[in-house]
C-alpha cells in the first residue's frame, strides 16, 4: 500500500515538473531566450491579437518584408494597411499596400482563382485592406518581394468620390485644410518617420551618451522666461461674460483691472514659453538635465519658420561655462543627424529627390567637419564688408555692433561665408534674456571674444545652412546681485522669480544651457521649406484646426 502511493506521489512529482519545465520554457521563448543565434539580430515581435490574421498568421510589417533576407521567401504572412493602388487585369490583379512603417508600398498579386477575390470589388484607393498570402520573389522592377495572396479581405472602406487625396499632387496649403489625411502622403508620412528618429536619438543621446536626466518641465507657468511678453494665458474667468469678471478695487470704473487673485491658480498664468527656468533648478541639484516638450509663443508671425505650438529640447548643464554648452550643442546636432541618416535612409533619399538634390551631401558635411565659431563683433565686421559691396542686394543693409542679425544675415554667413554651421557667440546683452551671463573678458583660442566694458553676454547662436538659426543658448547668470540688478533693467518683480534667485542665494554654480527648436531641426533634415509640414497639427494665428 505505501509502495503505491510512493509510486503515486512519484509519478504525480514527475508530471508537474515537467509542466514547471515546459513553462519555464515557454517564459523564457516569449522574453528573447532560447531563441538561435541567428534569430537574435532580429527585434522580438509581441505578438496580439491585431496582429494575426484569420487563420492565425502573424502580421508582418511591410518594412519589415522589404529589408528582410530571403529566409522569409515562401513563408505564409498577413499584410495589413491601406490600399494606394489597384490595377484589376481581370485574370488577375495587382495592389499596392502601405501600412505607414515604409515609405514603399508592397505589391500583392491576387490570382481570380482564390475563394476571395470578389472582395477585390470592395477595394479602392484608401481602404484598409487584410491580405494573406506567401513571400514571393518579386516578377516586376524596383521591388524585391512581393506577397502572393491567398485570401483579401475588406477591414474599412474608402468612397472614391469623396475620398479628398486623388492620383495628383496636391500642395502642402491644401494638405494643411485636411491635416487628419495628409499622414497618407509620402511627404508627411516620410517627415513623421524622420522626425521619430530624432526624437528617438535625442533622448538616446542625453540618457545614454551624456548621462542626464530627463525633466518634465511645466506647461503652465507664471513666469516669462524670455521676457517678451508673447504668452497665451491660462484662465478660468468668465471671459464670455465681462461684467462677471472680478476687478481690482484700486482706481475707479475705467482704471480698474482684472483681479487674478479670483483666478483658479491665484495669480495671472501662462502656457510656457520654455522649460529653462524650471531645468535650472533641477541642473542645480541633478547636475546635468533636459527637457523635451510643448512651448508656445503668441507671436503674430505667419512666416514659414514660426509656430505658435512647438517643441524645445533645453539641456541644462552644472559647472558649464558657454564653450562647453557650444560643445554639448555641436555633438548632439551631430549624433541626431547620424541617427536620421542611419535608421531614415529610403525618406532622406525621398526628401533629396524631391526637396535638395544635395541633401545626404549637406547633412554629411554637418556631422564630418567642425563648427566654426564666430565672435559676434567679428560676424558684424564681415557683415559690414559684404554688405558696402551692394548694399541693394539686402533686405536689412544697416548693420553694426547692437544690430540682431536677420535670416538674411545668418543665411550669409552658414551658406556663403563659411558653408557650415556657424557658432555666433558673445552678442550685445541689450538683445539679449535677462538670464544670460554678462561677460567677462572672454578667452578663446588665445583672442578676446568680448568686449570689456560690459557690452555683451555669454551667449551663442548656432546658425546652419537652409535654416539660418537652429540653436541659442548661454552661460547663466549665477551672480545673484548682477542678476536682480539685470531684472530691474528687464522690468521684472523681484517676487515672480524669487524661487530662481534662490538658487542664486543657495550653493550658486556657473552652469549653462541652450534652446533648439525640435521642428527647426526636422526641416533641416528633411530639407522642407515649411515648419508647418515639420509637425503633425500645426498652430499658427488664425489655425487651431484639428
Amino acid at each position: 500500500m505505501h509502495n503505491q502511493t510512493n509510486k503515486s506521489f512519484l509519478v504525480l512529482g514527475v508530471v508537474l515538473f515537467t509542466l514547471m519545465l515546459s513553462s519555464i520554457k515557454g517564459f523564457a521563448m516569449r522574453i528573447g531566450f532560447g531563441r538561435r543565434a541567428s534569430e537574435m539580430s532580429r527585434p522580438l515581435l509581441r505578438v496580439h491579437s491585431s496582429s494575426l490574421g484569420a487563420e492565425g498568421l502573424r502580421r508582418l510589417k511591410v518594412k519589415q518584408i522589404l529589408e528582410s533576407g530571403e529566409d522569409l521567401v515562401g513563408k505564409e504572412t498577413v499584410i495589413k494597411g491601406w490600399v494606394r493602388t489597384l490595377r484589376d487585369q481581370k485574370q488577375f490583379a495587382f495592389i499596392a499596400v502601405n501600412d505607414g512603417s515604409s515609405l514603399t508600398d508592397i505589391q500583392a498579386v491576387a490570382q481570380s482563382e482564390i475563394a476571395t477575390y470578389e472582395e477585390l470589388k470592395k477595394f479602392t484607393t484608401g481602404a484598409a485592406v487584410e491580405i494573406t498570402g506567401k513571400i514571393v520573389l518579386s516578377q516586376g522592377k524596383g521591388q524585391k518581394y512581393e506577397v502572393q495572396a491567398d485570401s483579401l479581405k475588406l477591414i474599412g472602406d474608402c468612397p472614391a468620390d469623396t475620398y479628398p487625396l486623388q492620383k495628383k499632387r496636391h500642395s502642402q496649403e491644401f494638405l494643411r485644410g485636411i491635416a487628419h489625411i495628409r499622414p497618407r502622403t509620402n511627404t508627411i508620412s516620410a517627415v513623421s518617420r524622420v522626425r521619430s528618429a530624432l526624437a528617438f536619438a535625442t533622448h538616446k543621446f542625453f540618457q545614454e551618451e551624456c548621462g542626464f536626466v530627463y525633466l518634465q518641465s511645466p506647461i503652465i507657468t507664471a513666469s516669462d522666461c524670455e521676457g517678451a511678453g508673447e504668452m497665451f494665458r491660462v484662465t478660468t474667468l468668465p471671459i464670455d461674460t465681462p461684467e462677471k469678471l472680478p476687478l481690482t478695487k484700486e482706481g475707479d470704473k475705467k482704471t480698474k483691472k482684472t483681479d487674478f487673485s479670483e483666478d483658479f491658480f491665484g495669480k495671472p498664468a501662462y502656457l510656457t514659453v520654455s522649460g529653462q527656468l524650471s531645468g535650472e533648478t533641477y541642473a542645480s541639484a541633478l547636475g546635468d538635465i533636459y527637457t523635451f516638450g510643448p512651448t508656445f509663443r503668441a507671436e503674430n508671425s505667419q512666416t514659414t519658420r514660426h509656430l505658435a505650438e512647438f517643441h524645445m529640447i533645453e539641456p541644462e548643464m552644472a559647472f558649464s561655462d558657454l564653450f562647453d554648452t557650444m560643445n554639448n550643442a555641436e555633438s548632439y546636432v551631430k549624433y541626431v543627424v547620424q541617427h536620421a541618416l542611419d535608421k531614415c535612409p529610403e525618406d532622406i533619399s525621398f526628401f533629396e529627390f524631391f526637396f535638395e538634390k544635395s541633401l545626404k551631401e549637406r547633412l554629411k558635411k554637418l556631422v564630418d567637419e567642425p563648427f566654426v565659431r564666430l565672435p559676434y563683433k567679428d560676424a558684424i565686421l564681415l557683415l559690414q564688408a559684404e554688405i558696402k559691396k551692394d548694399p541693394s542686394k539686402w533686405q536689412y543693409p544697416d548693420v553694426e555692433f547692437g544690430t540682431d542679425l536677420a535670416t538674411e544675415h545668418e543665411k550669409w554667413l552658414a551658406e556663403t561665408k563659411f558653408k557650415s554651421c556657424v557658432f555666433v557667440h558673445n552678442y550685445p546683452r541689450n538683445i539679449k534674456a535677462f538670464y544670460m551671463r554678462d561677460s567677462d573678458n572672454t578667452q578663446y583660442q588665445g583672442e578676446s571674444t568680448s568686449d570689456n566694458d560690459g557690452r555683451t553676454v555669454d551667449a551663442f547662436d548656432l546658425l546652419v545652412p537652409g535654416v539660418g538659426e537652429l540653436i541659442g543658448g548661454s552661460q547663466r547668470e549665477e551672480r545673484y546681485h548682477v542678476l536682480t540688478k539685470k531684472m530691474k533693467e528687464f522690468n521684472l518683480d523681484e517676487e515672480d522669480y524669487w524661487w530662481y534667485l534662490d538658487l542664486r542665494r543657495y550653493g550658486s554654480v556657473p552652469h549653462s544651457g541652450y534652446g533648439l527648436g525640435f521642428e527647426r531641426l526636422v526641416c533641416y533634415v528633411t530639407a522642407i521649406e515649411n515648419i508647418r509640414e515639420a509637425i503633425a497639427y500645426p498652430r499658427y494665428p488664425g489655425s487651431a484646426e484639428f
